[in-house]
């Protein structure tokens, strides 16, 4: 092998250079020999991978579990607003508080909510016998524990000139009903019983009294919705299915019997499918618990397999007829396996590192987890079951039978004798092509639109100007969304789309969102509650919400008694003696924790409640006061808590669902910079990071456009749009910087030519499957659809309209390719030149 040295290059260069050349070469001579070897035992290869898949498909009959903690898979893992709720529920346990209003303010529990909603015009308040008939039969449900009662009213209308806001009428009220249970598993059972009798009763209720409107949700509602979503979409995927299966098998047709491949098309999505199955069943068999998130996984799955599939059914088109068909094998497998390894192994270290410790969010983590060992099976399927399946296509097409009927096709000269029906389904392409034509697969309709229509509209000079606009309109777009992002902490987001749970939580938002949910204050150390400085900095604290506290209270007693209490005796005495003896306030015993040192009494810990007045977002305002009163706890004499369970699920939510992405992207950014001078040229990993952060910010500003939010959905979706981006550009922008030929543009008609018809193919495809998730009655779902609609539409426009076009402007050069050669032609005009001049006897010869 010999490197002839470029005039200004260094040697260094060269030397980088030849290290390029080695490493491709042995990889394209390693899956060479691999192709080879599939070829002599494609038995073998089709054998093993259908034996894992049995096995591992009954395991994941057999230990099928779903995961009920709904809590654990899409609240942040490590969150502040965790250890709150540890310290809040060690100071006030929740079988302290029987009888308190709003005594669960440190775990959700188990409970049973019921919005009664009137007629509109209505005044709920004129239907209080009802209201009590409804609540006397939840009092007299079996099974219960002992319950108390948080209610509030909802699209209320207060009294004209009212000083003290007497209420005139409302629209709703909400009643909350929590059970006791102690943590015992068994109380814990008979709770989710009475819940279900619950929902029960007040669907009976509902049909009782339809003058009302009743909306009721349970704590088991929440779970139960999430995964409804799953039991809604089955029928669908199937469809999706069959729809992947009939787009590949057409794409793979042509009209020539001989060289058609609609089987392979086929079996290729099948090779998707049971390797997916194989990835499930190992995961099952790892103890994992199935949750709805994994719905993504079969179309992301689906996604990077079939690009193998349509690529390595591309490289068997490129190779030689007159080869043997094992070497036609490898020769394919030379050809396109090294570059599906490297967007495979790009696929590996994205989702690797979502499913690092670094994600906080175990739903994304979980998901991460299950795509990685279903992007290795994958990689293993496609070189050994579709591999083999190749290579018994290859040995049929080189024995000339039929594709689909696998007979023996006929000479031309009994086809001419024959009808024309049976001469078009018999046609191996002799009418149109010769034995001399060098690729005789370019008849295949994709190719043909391509080559003939296509190429040439894309790189037509009048045709650049509207594909530079169309690609300003679209990053103007882009950048528009990317600064309106929302964090997706509204669970509903997650839920079937038509169920309790929505239903209940559009109506609270409608009715019931002039408030902020209640915020329990815990004072976690002893406080002067009887210093006038105290007492300032607590209402400061206090100040501009609602509250329901004991201190206001008690210091409204001593007002109206004129009693003193200026010292901590007098202060703790007249509480106990007297202010909690009352009716009226004994219920504020379990706000207050006391403790007893000698003869003297002490308030160790205290507690009270803060309602905000919001506005419609009132789950961005309460994330708004939650971030800013933590901060007051650190600077404030007062030390305090501020908890409400909502919490859990807020608590940086916003970084926790998006650090996975970050994490994901700085990761494949990192691989191809450290591989910048290891692949053939730097040029074509410059090009892939441009194309793949236009995508991945295309995809990220339309989805926030299309009202998606940023949940764990859309996360997954954006962390697969980097990989889906790599997938599809990266061999079209290899091929690109190392094409030879004389100008950028036929360098492009070249690439298109080549990888075109497998993106499309794969691409179509992706996109086709993805339709039927549009009638899944599911907000999951929806935000899948939309996700994935938004990534493939985008690699599609990029790789078929904007690098097309943006390529024919920017570097690589290809004139020194044609400077090559021309002066390679002229040196061999100057050698026959000289042996005419030296044989002017023989010119015929020369």
């Amino acid at each position: 092998m010999c490197f002839l040295r470029r005039p200004g290059a260094s040697a260094g260069w060269i030397w980088w250079r030849m290290l390029r050349q080695v490493i491709h070469r042995g990889l394209q001579s390693f899956f060479y020999k691999l192709g080879l070897f599939v070829s002599r035992h494609p038995v073998f290869f089709l054998t093993v991978p259908a034996v894992l898949t049995i096995i591992f498909g009954f395991s994941l009959l057999n230990r099928f579990q779903p995961d009920t903690d709904l809590e654990s898979l899409v609240a942040p893992s490590h969150s502040l607003a965790k250890i709150e709720r540890s310290l809040a529920s060690s100071l006030f346990s929740l079988d302290q508080s029987k009888s308190q209003l709003y005594s669960d303010l440190h775990t959700p529990g188990r409970y049973g909510r019921v919005i009664l909603l009137s007629k509109p015009g209505g005044n709920i308040l004129h239907q209080a016998d009802v209201i009590l008939q409804i609540h006397r039969a939840v009092l007299e449900m079996k099974d219960g524990r002992s319950s108390f009662i948080g209610h509030q009213l909802g699209g209320v209308m207060e009294v004209p000139n009212s000083k003290d806001q007497r209420v005139k009428s409302a629209r709703a009220i909400q009643i909350t009903y929590y059970l006791q249970t102690y943590g015992s598993v068994t109380q814990d059972l008979i709770g989710e019983k009475w819940e279900s009798e619950f929902c029960k009763l007040m669907h009976k209720m509902q049909l009782d009294h339809q003058d009302l409107q009743l909306y009721s949700l349970a704590s088991f509602s929440l779970w139960k919705d999430f995964h409804q979503t799953s039991l809604l979409a089955r029928g669908k995927i199937l469809v999706s299915l069959m729809l992947i299966l009939l787009t590949a098998t057409l794409s793979s047709s042509m009209k020539d019997c001989l060289r058609s491949k609609p089987f392979l098309g086929l079996l290729g999505v099948l090779t998707i499918c049971i390797s997916s199955v194989t990835a499930a069943g190992i995961f099952f068999i790892t103890d994992g618990k199935y949750n709805s998130t994994l719905l993504g996984i079969p179309f992301f799955a689906m996604g990077h397999g079939t690009k193998g599939v349509f690529e390595l059914l591309s490289g068997w088109r490129r190779t030689r007829e007159n080869l043997p068909f094992k070497d036609r094998v490898a020769d394919a497998y030379s050809d396109v396996m090294v570059s599906y390894t490297m967007t495979s192994s790009l696929y590996f270290i994205a989702f690797g590192m979502g499913a690092s410790p670094f994600t906080n969010i175990e739903a994304v983590k979980v998901f991460c987890q299950n795509m990685c060992v279903s992007i290795l099976l994958n990689y293993f399927y496609i070189f050994s079951f579709f591999g083999s399946c190749l290579v018994f296509a290859g040995q049929l097409e080189q024995n000339r039978y039929h594709s689909i009927f696998c007979c023996k096709i006929p000479s031309a000269e009994y086809l001419d004798r024959k009808p024309v029906w049976f001469q078009t389904m018999m046609n191996d392409g002799h009418h149109h092509t010769s034995h001399h034509e060098t690729n005789p697969y370019q008849h295949h309709f994709i190719q043909h639109f391509l080559r003939e229509h296509y190429n040439e509209w894309i790189t037509n000079i009048y045709v650049k100007p509207f594909v530079v606009i169309l690609y300003l309109i679209y990053a103007s777009f882009s950048f528009m969304g990317c600064l309106q992002i929302n964090d997706g902490a509204n669970i509903i987001n997650l839920l079937a789309s038509e169920s309790p749970s929505v239903s209940y939580a559009l109506i609270q938002q409608k009715y019931f969102s002039n408030y902020s949910p209640v915020i329990g204050f815990y004072i976690y150390e002893p406080l002067e509650y009887w210093n006038g400085t105290v007492q300032e900095d607590l209402k400061t604290l206090s100040q501009g919400f609602n509250t329901v506290s004991w201190i206001e209270q008690y210091y409204q007693y001593l007002r109206v008694g004129n009693i003193s209490a200026t010292n901590k005796s007098d202060f703790i005495s007249i509480l106990q003696s007297s202010f909690l003896k009352k009716p009226e306030f004994q219920h504020f015993k379990n706000d207050i924790i006391f403790s007893k040192a000698g003869d003297e009494n002490n308030i160790i810990a205290s507690r009270l409640y803060l309602v905000a007045r919001t506005s419609e977002n009132t789950q961005r305002e309460a994330v708004e006061l939650l971030e800013k009163l933590r901060p007051l706890s650190l600077i404030q004499s007062i030390k305090f808590i501020v908890f409400n369970p909502t919490f859990v699920f807020m608590d940086h939510y916003g970084l926790s669902v998006t650090m996975p992405v970050l994490i994901s992207g700085f990761g494949i950014l990192l691989v191809l910079i450290l591989t910048f001078f290891l692949v053939i040229h730097p040029l074509g990993n410059f090009w892939l990071i441009l194309s793949v952060t236009s995508i991945e910010l295309g995809v990220l500003g339309l989805m926030t456009l299309w009202n998606v939010d940023m949940d764990c959905i859309s996360i997954l979706c954006l962390i697969y749009t980097l990989n889906f981006a790599i997938d599809h550009c990266a061999p079209l922008l290899y091929t690109f910087v190392l094409a030879t030929e004389h100008t950028r543009t036929q360098c492009i008609k070249n690439s298109l030519q080549e990888h075109g018809t497998a993106i499309l193919q794969n691409v179509s495809s992706f996109l086709i499957g993805l339709v039927p998730l549009l009638f899944v009655p599911s907000n999951l779902t929806f935000t899948l659809f939309k996700c994935l609609l938004l990534a493939g539409s985008c690699t599609l426009l990029h790789c078929f309209v904007i690098l097309p076009v943006f390529l024919t402007f920017f570097p690589p050069s290809k004139k020194h390719h044609k400077k090559k050669k021309r002066a390679k032609r002229k040196e061999r005009e100057e050698i026959e030149c000289i042996e005419i001049q030296e044989n002017p006897d023989h010119v015929t010869a020369v």
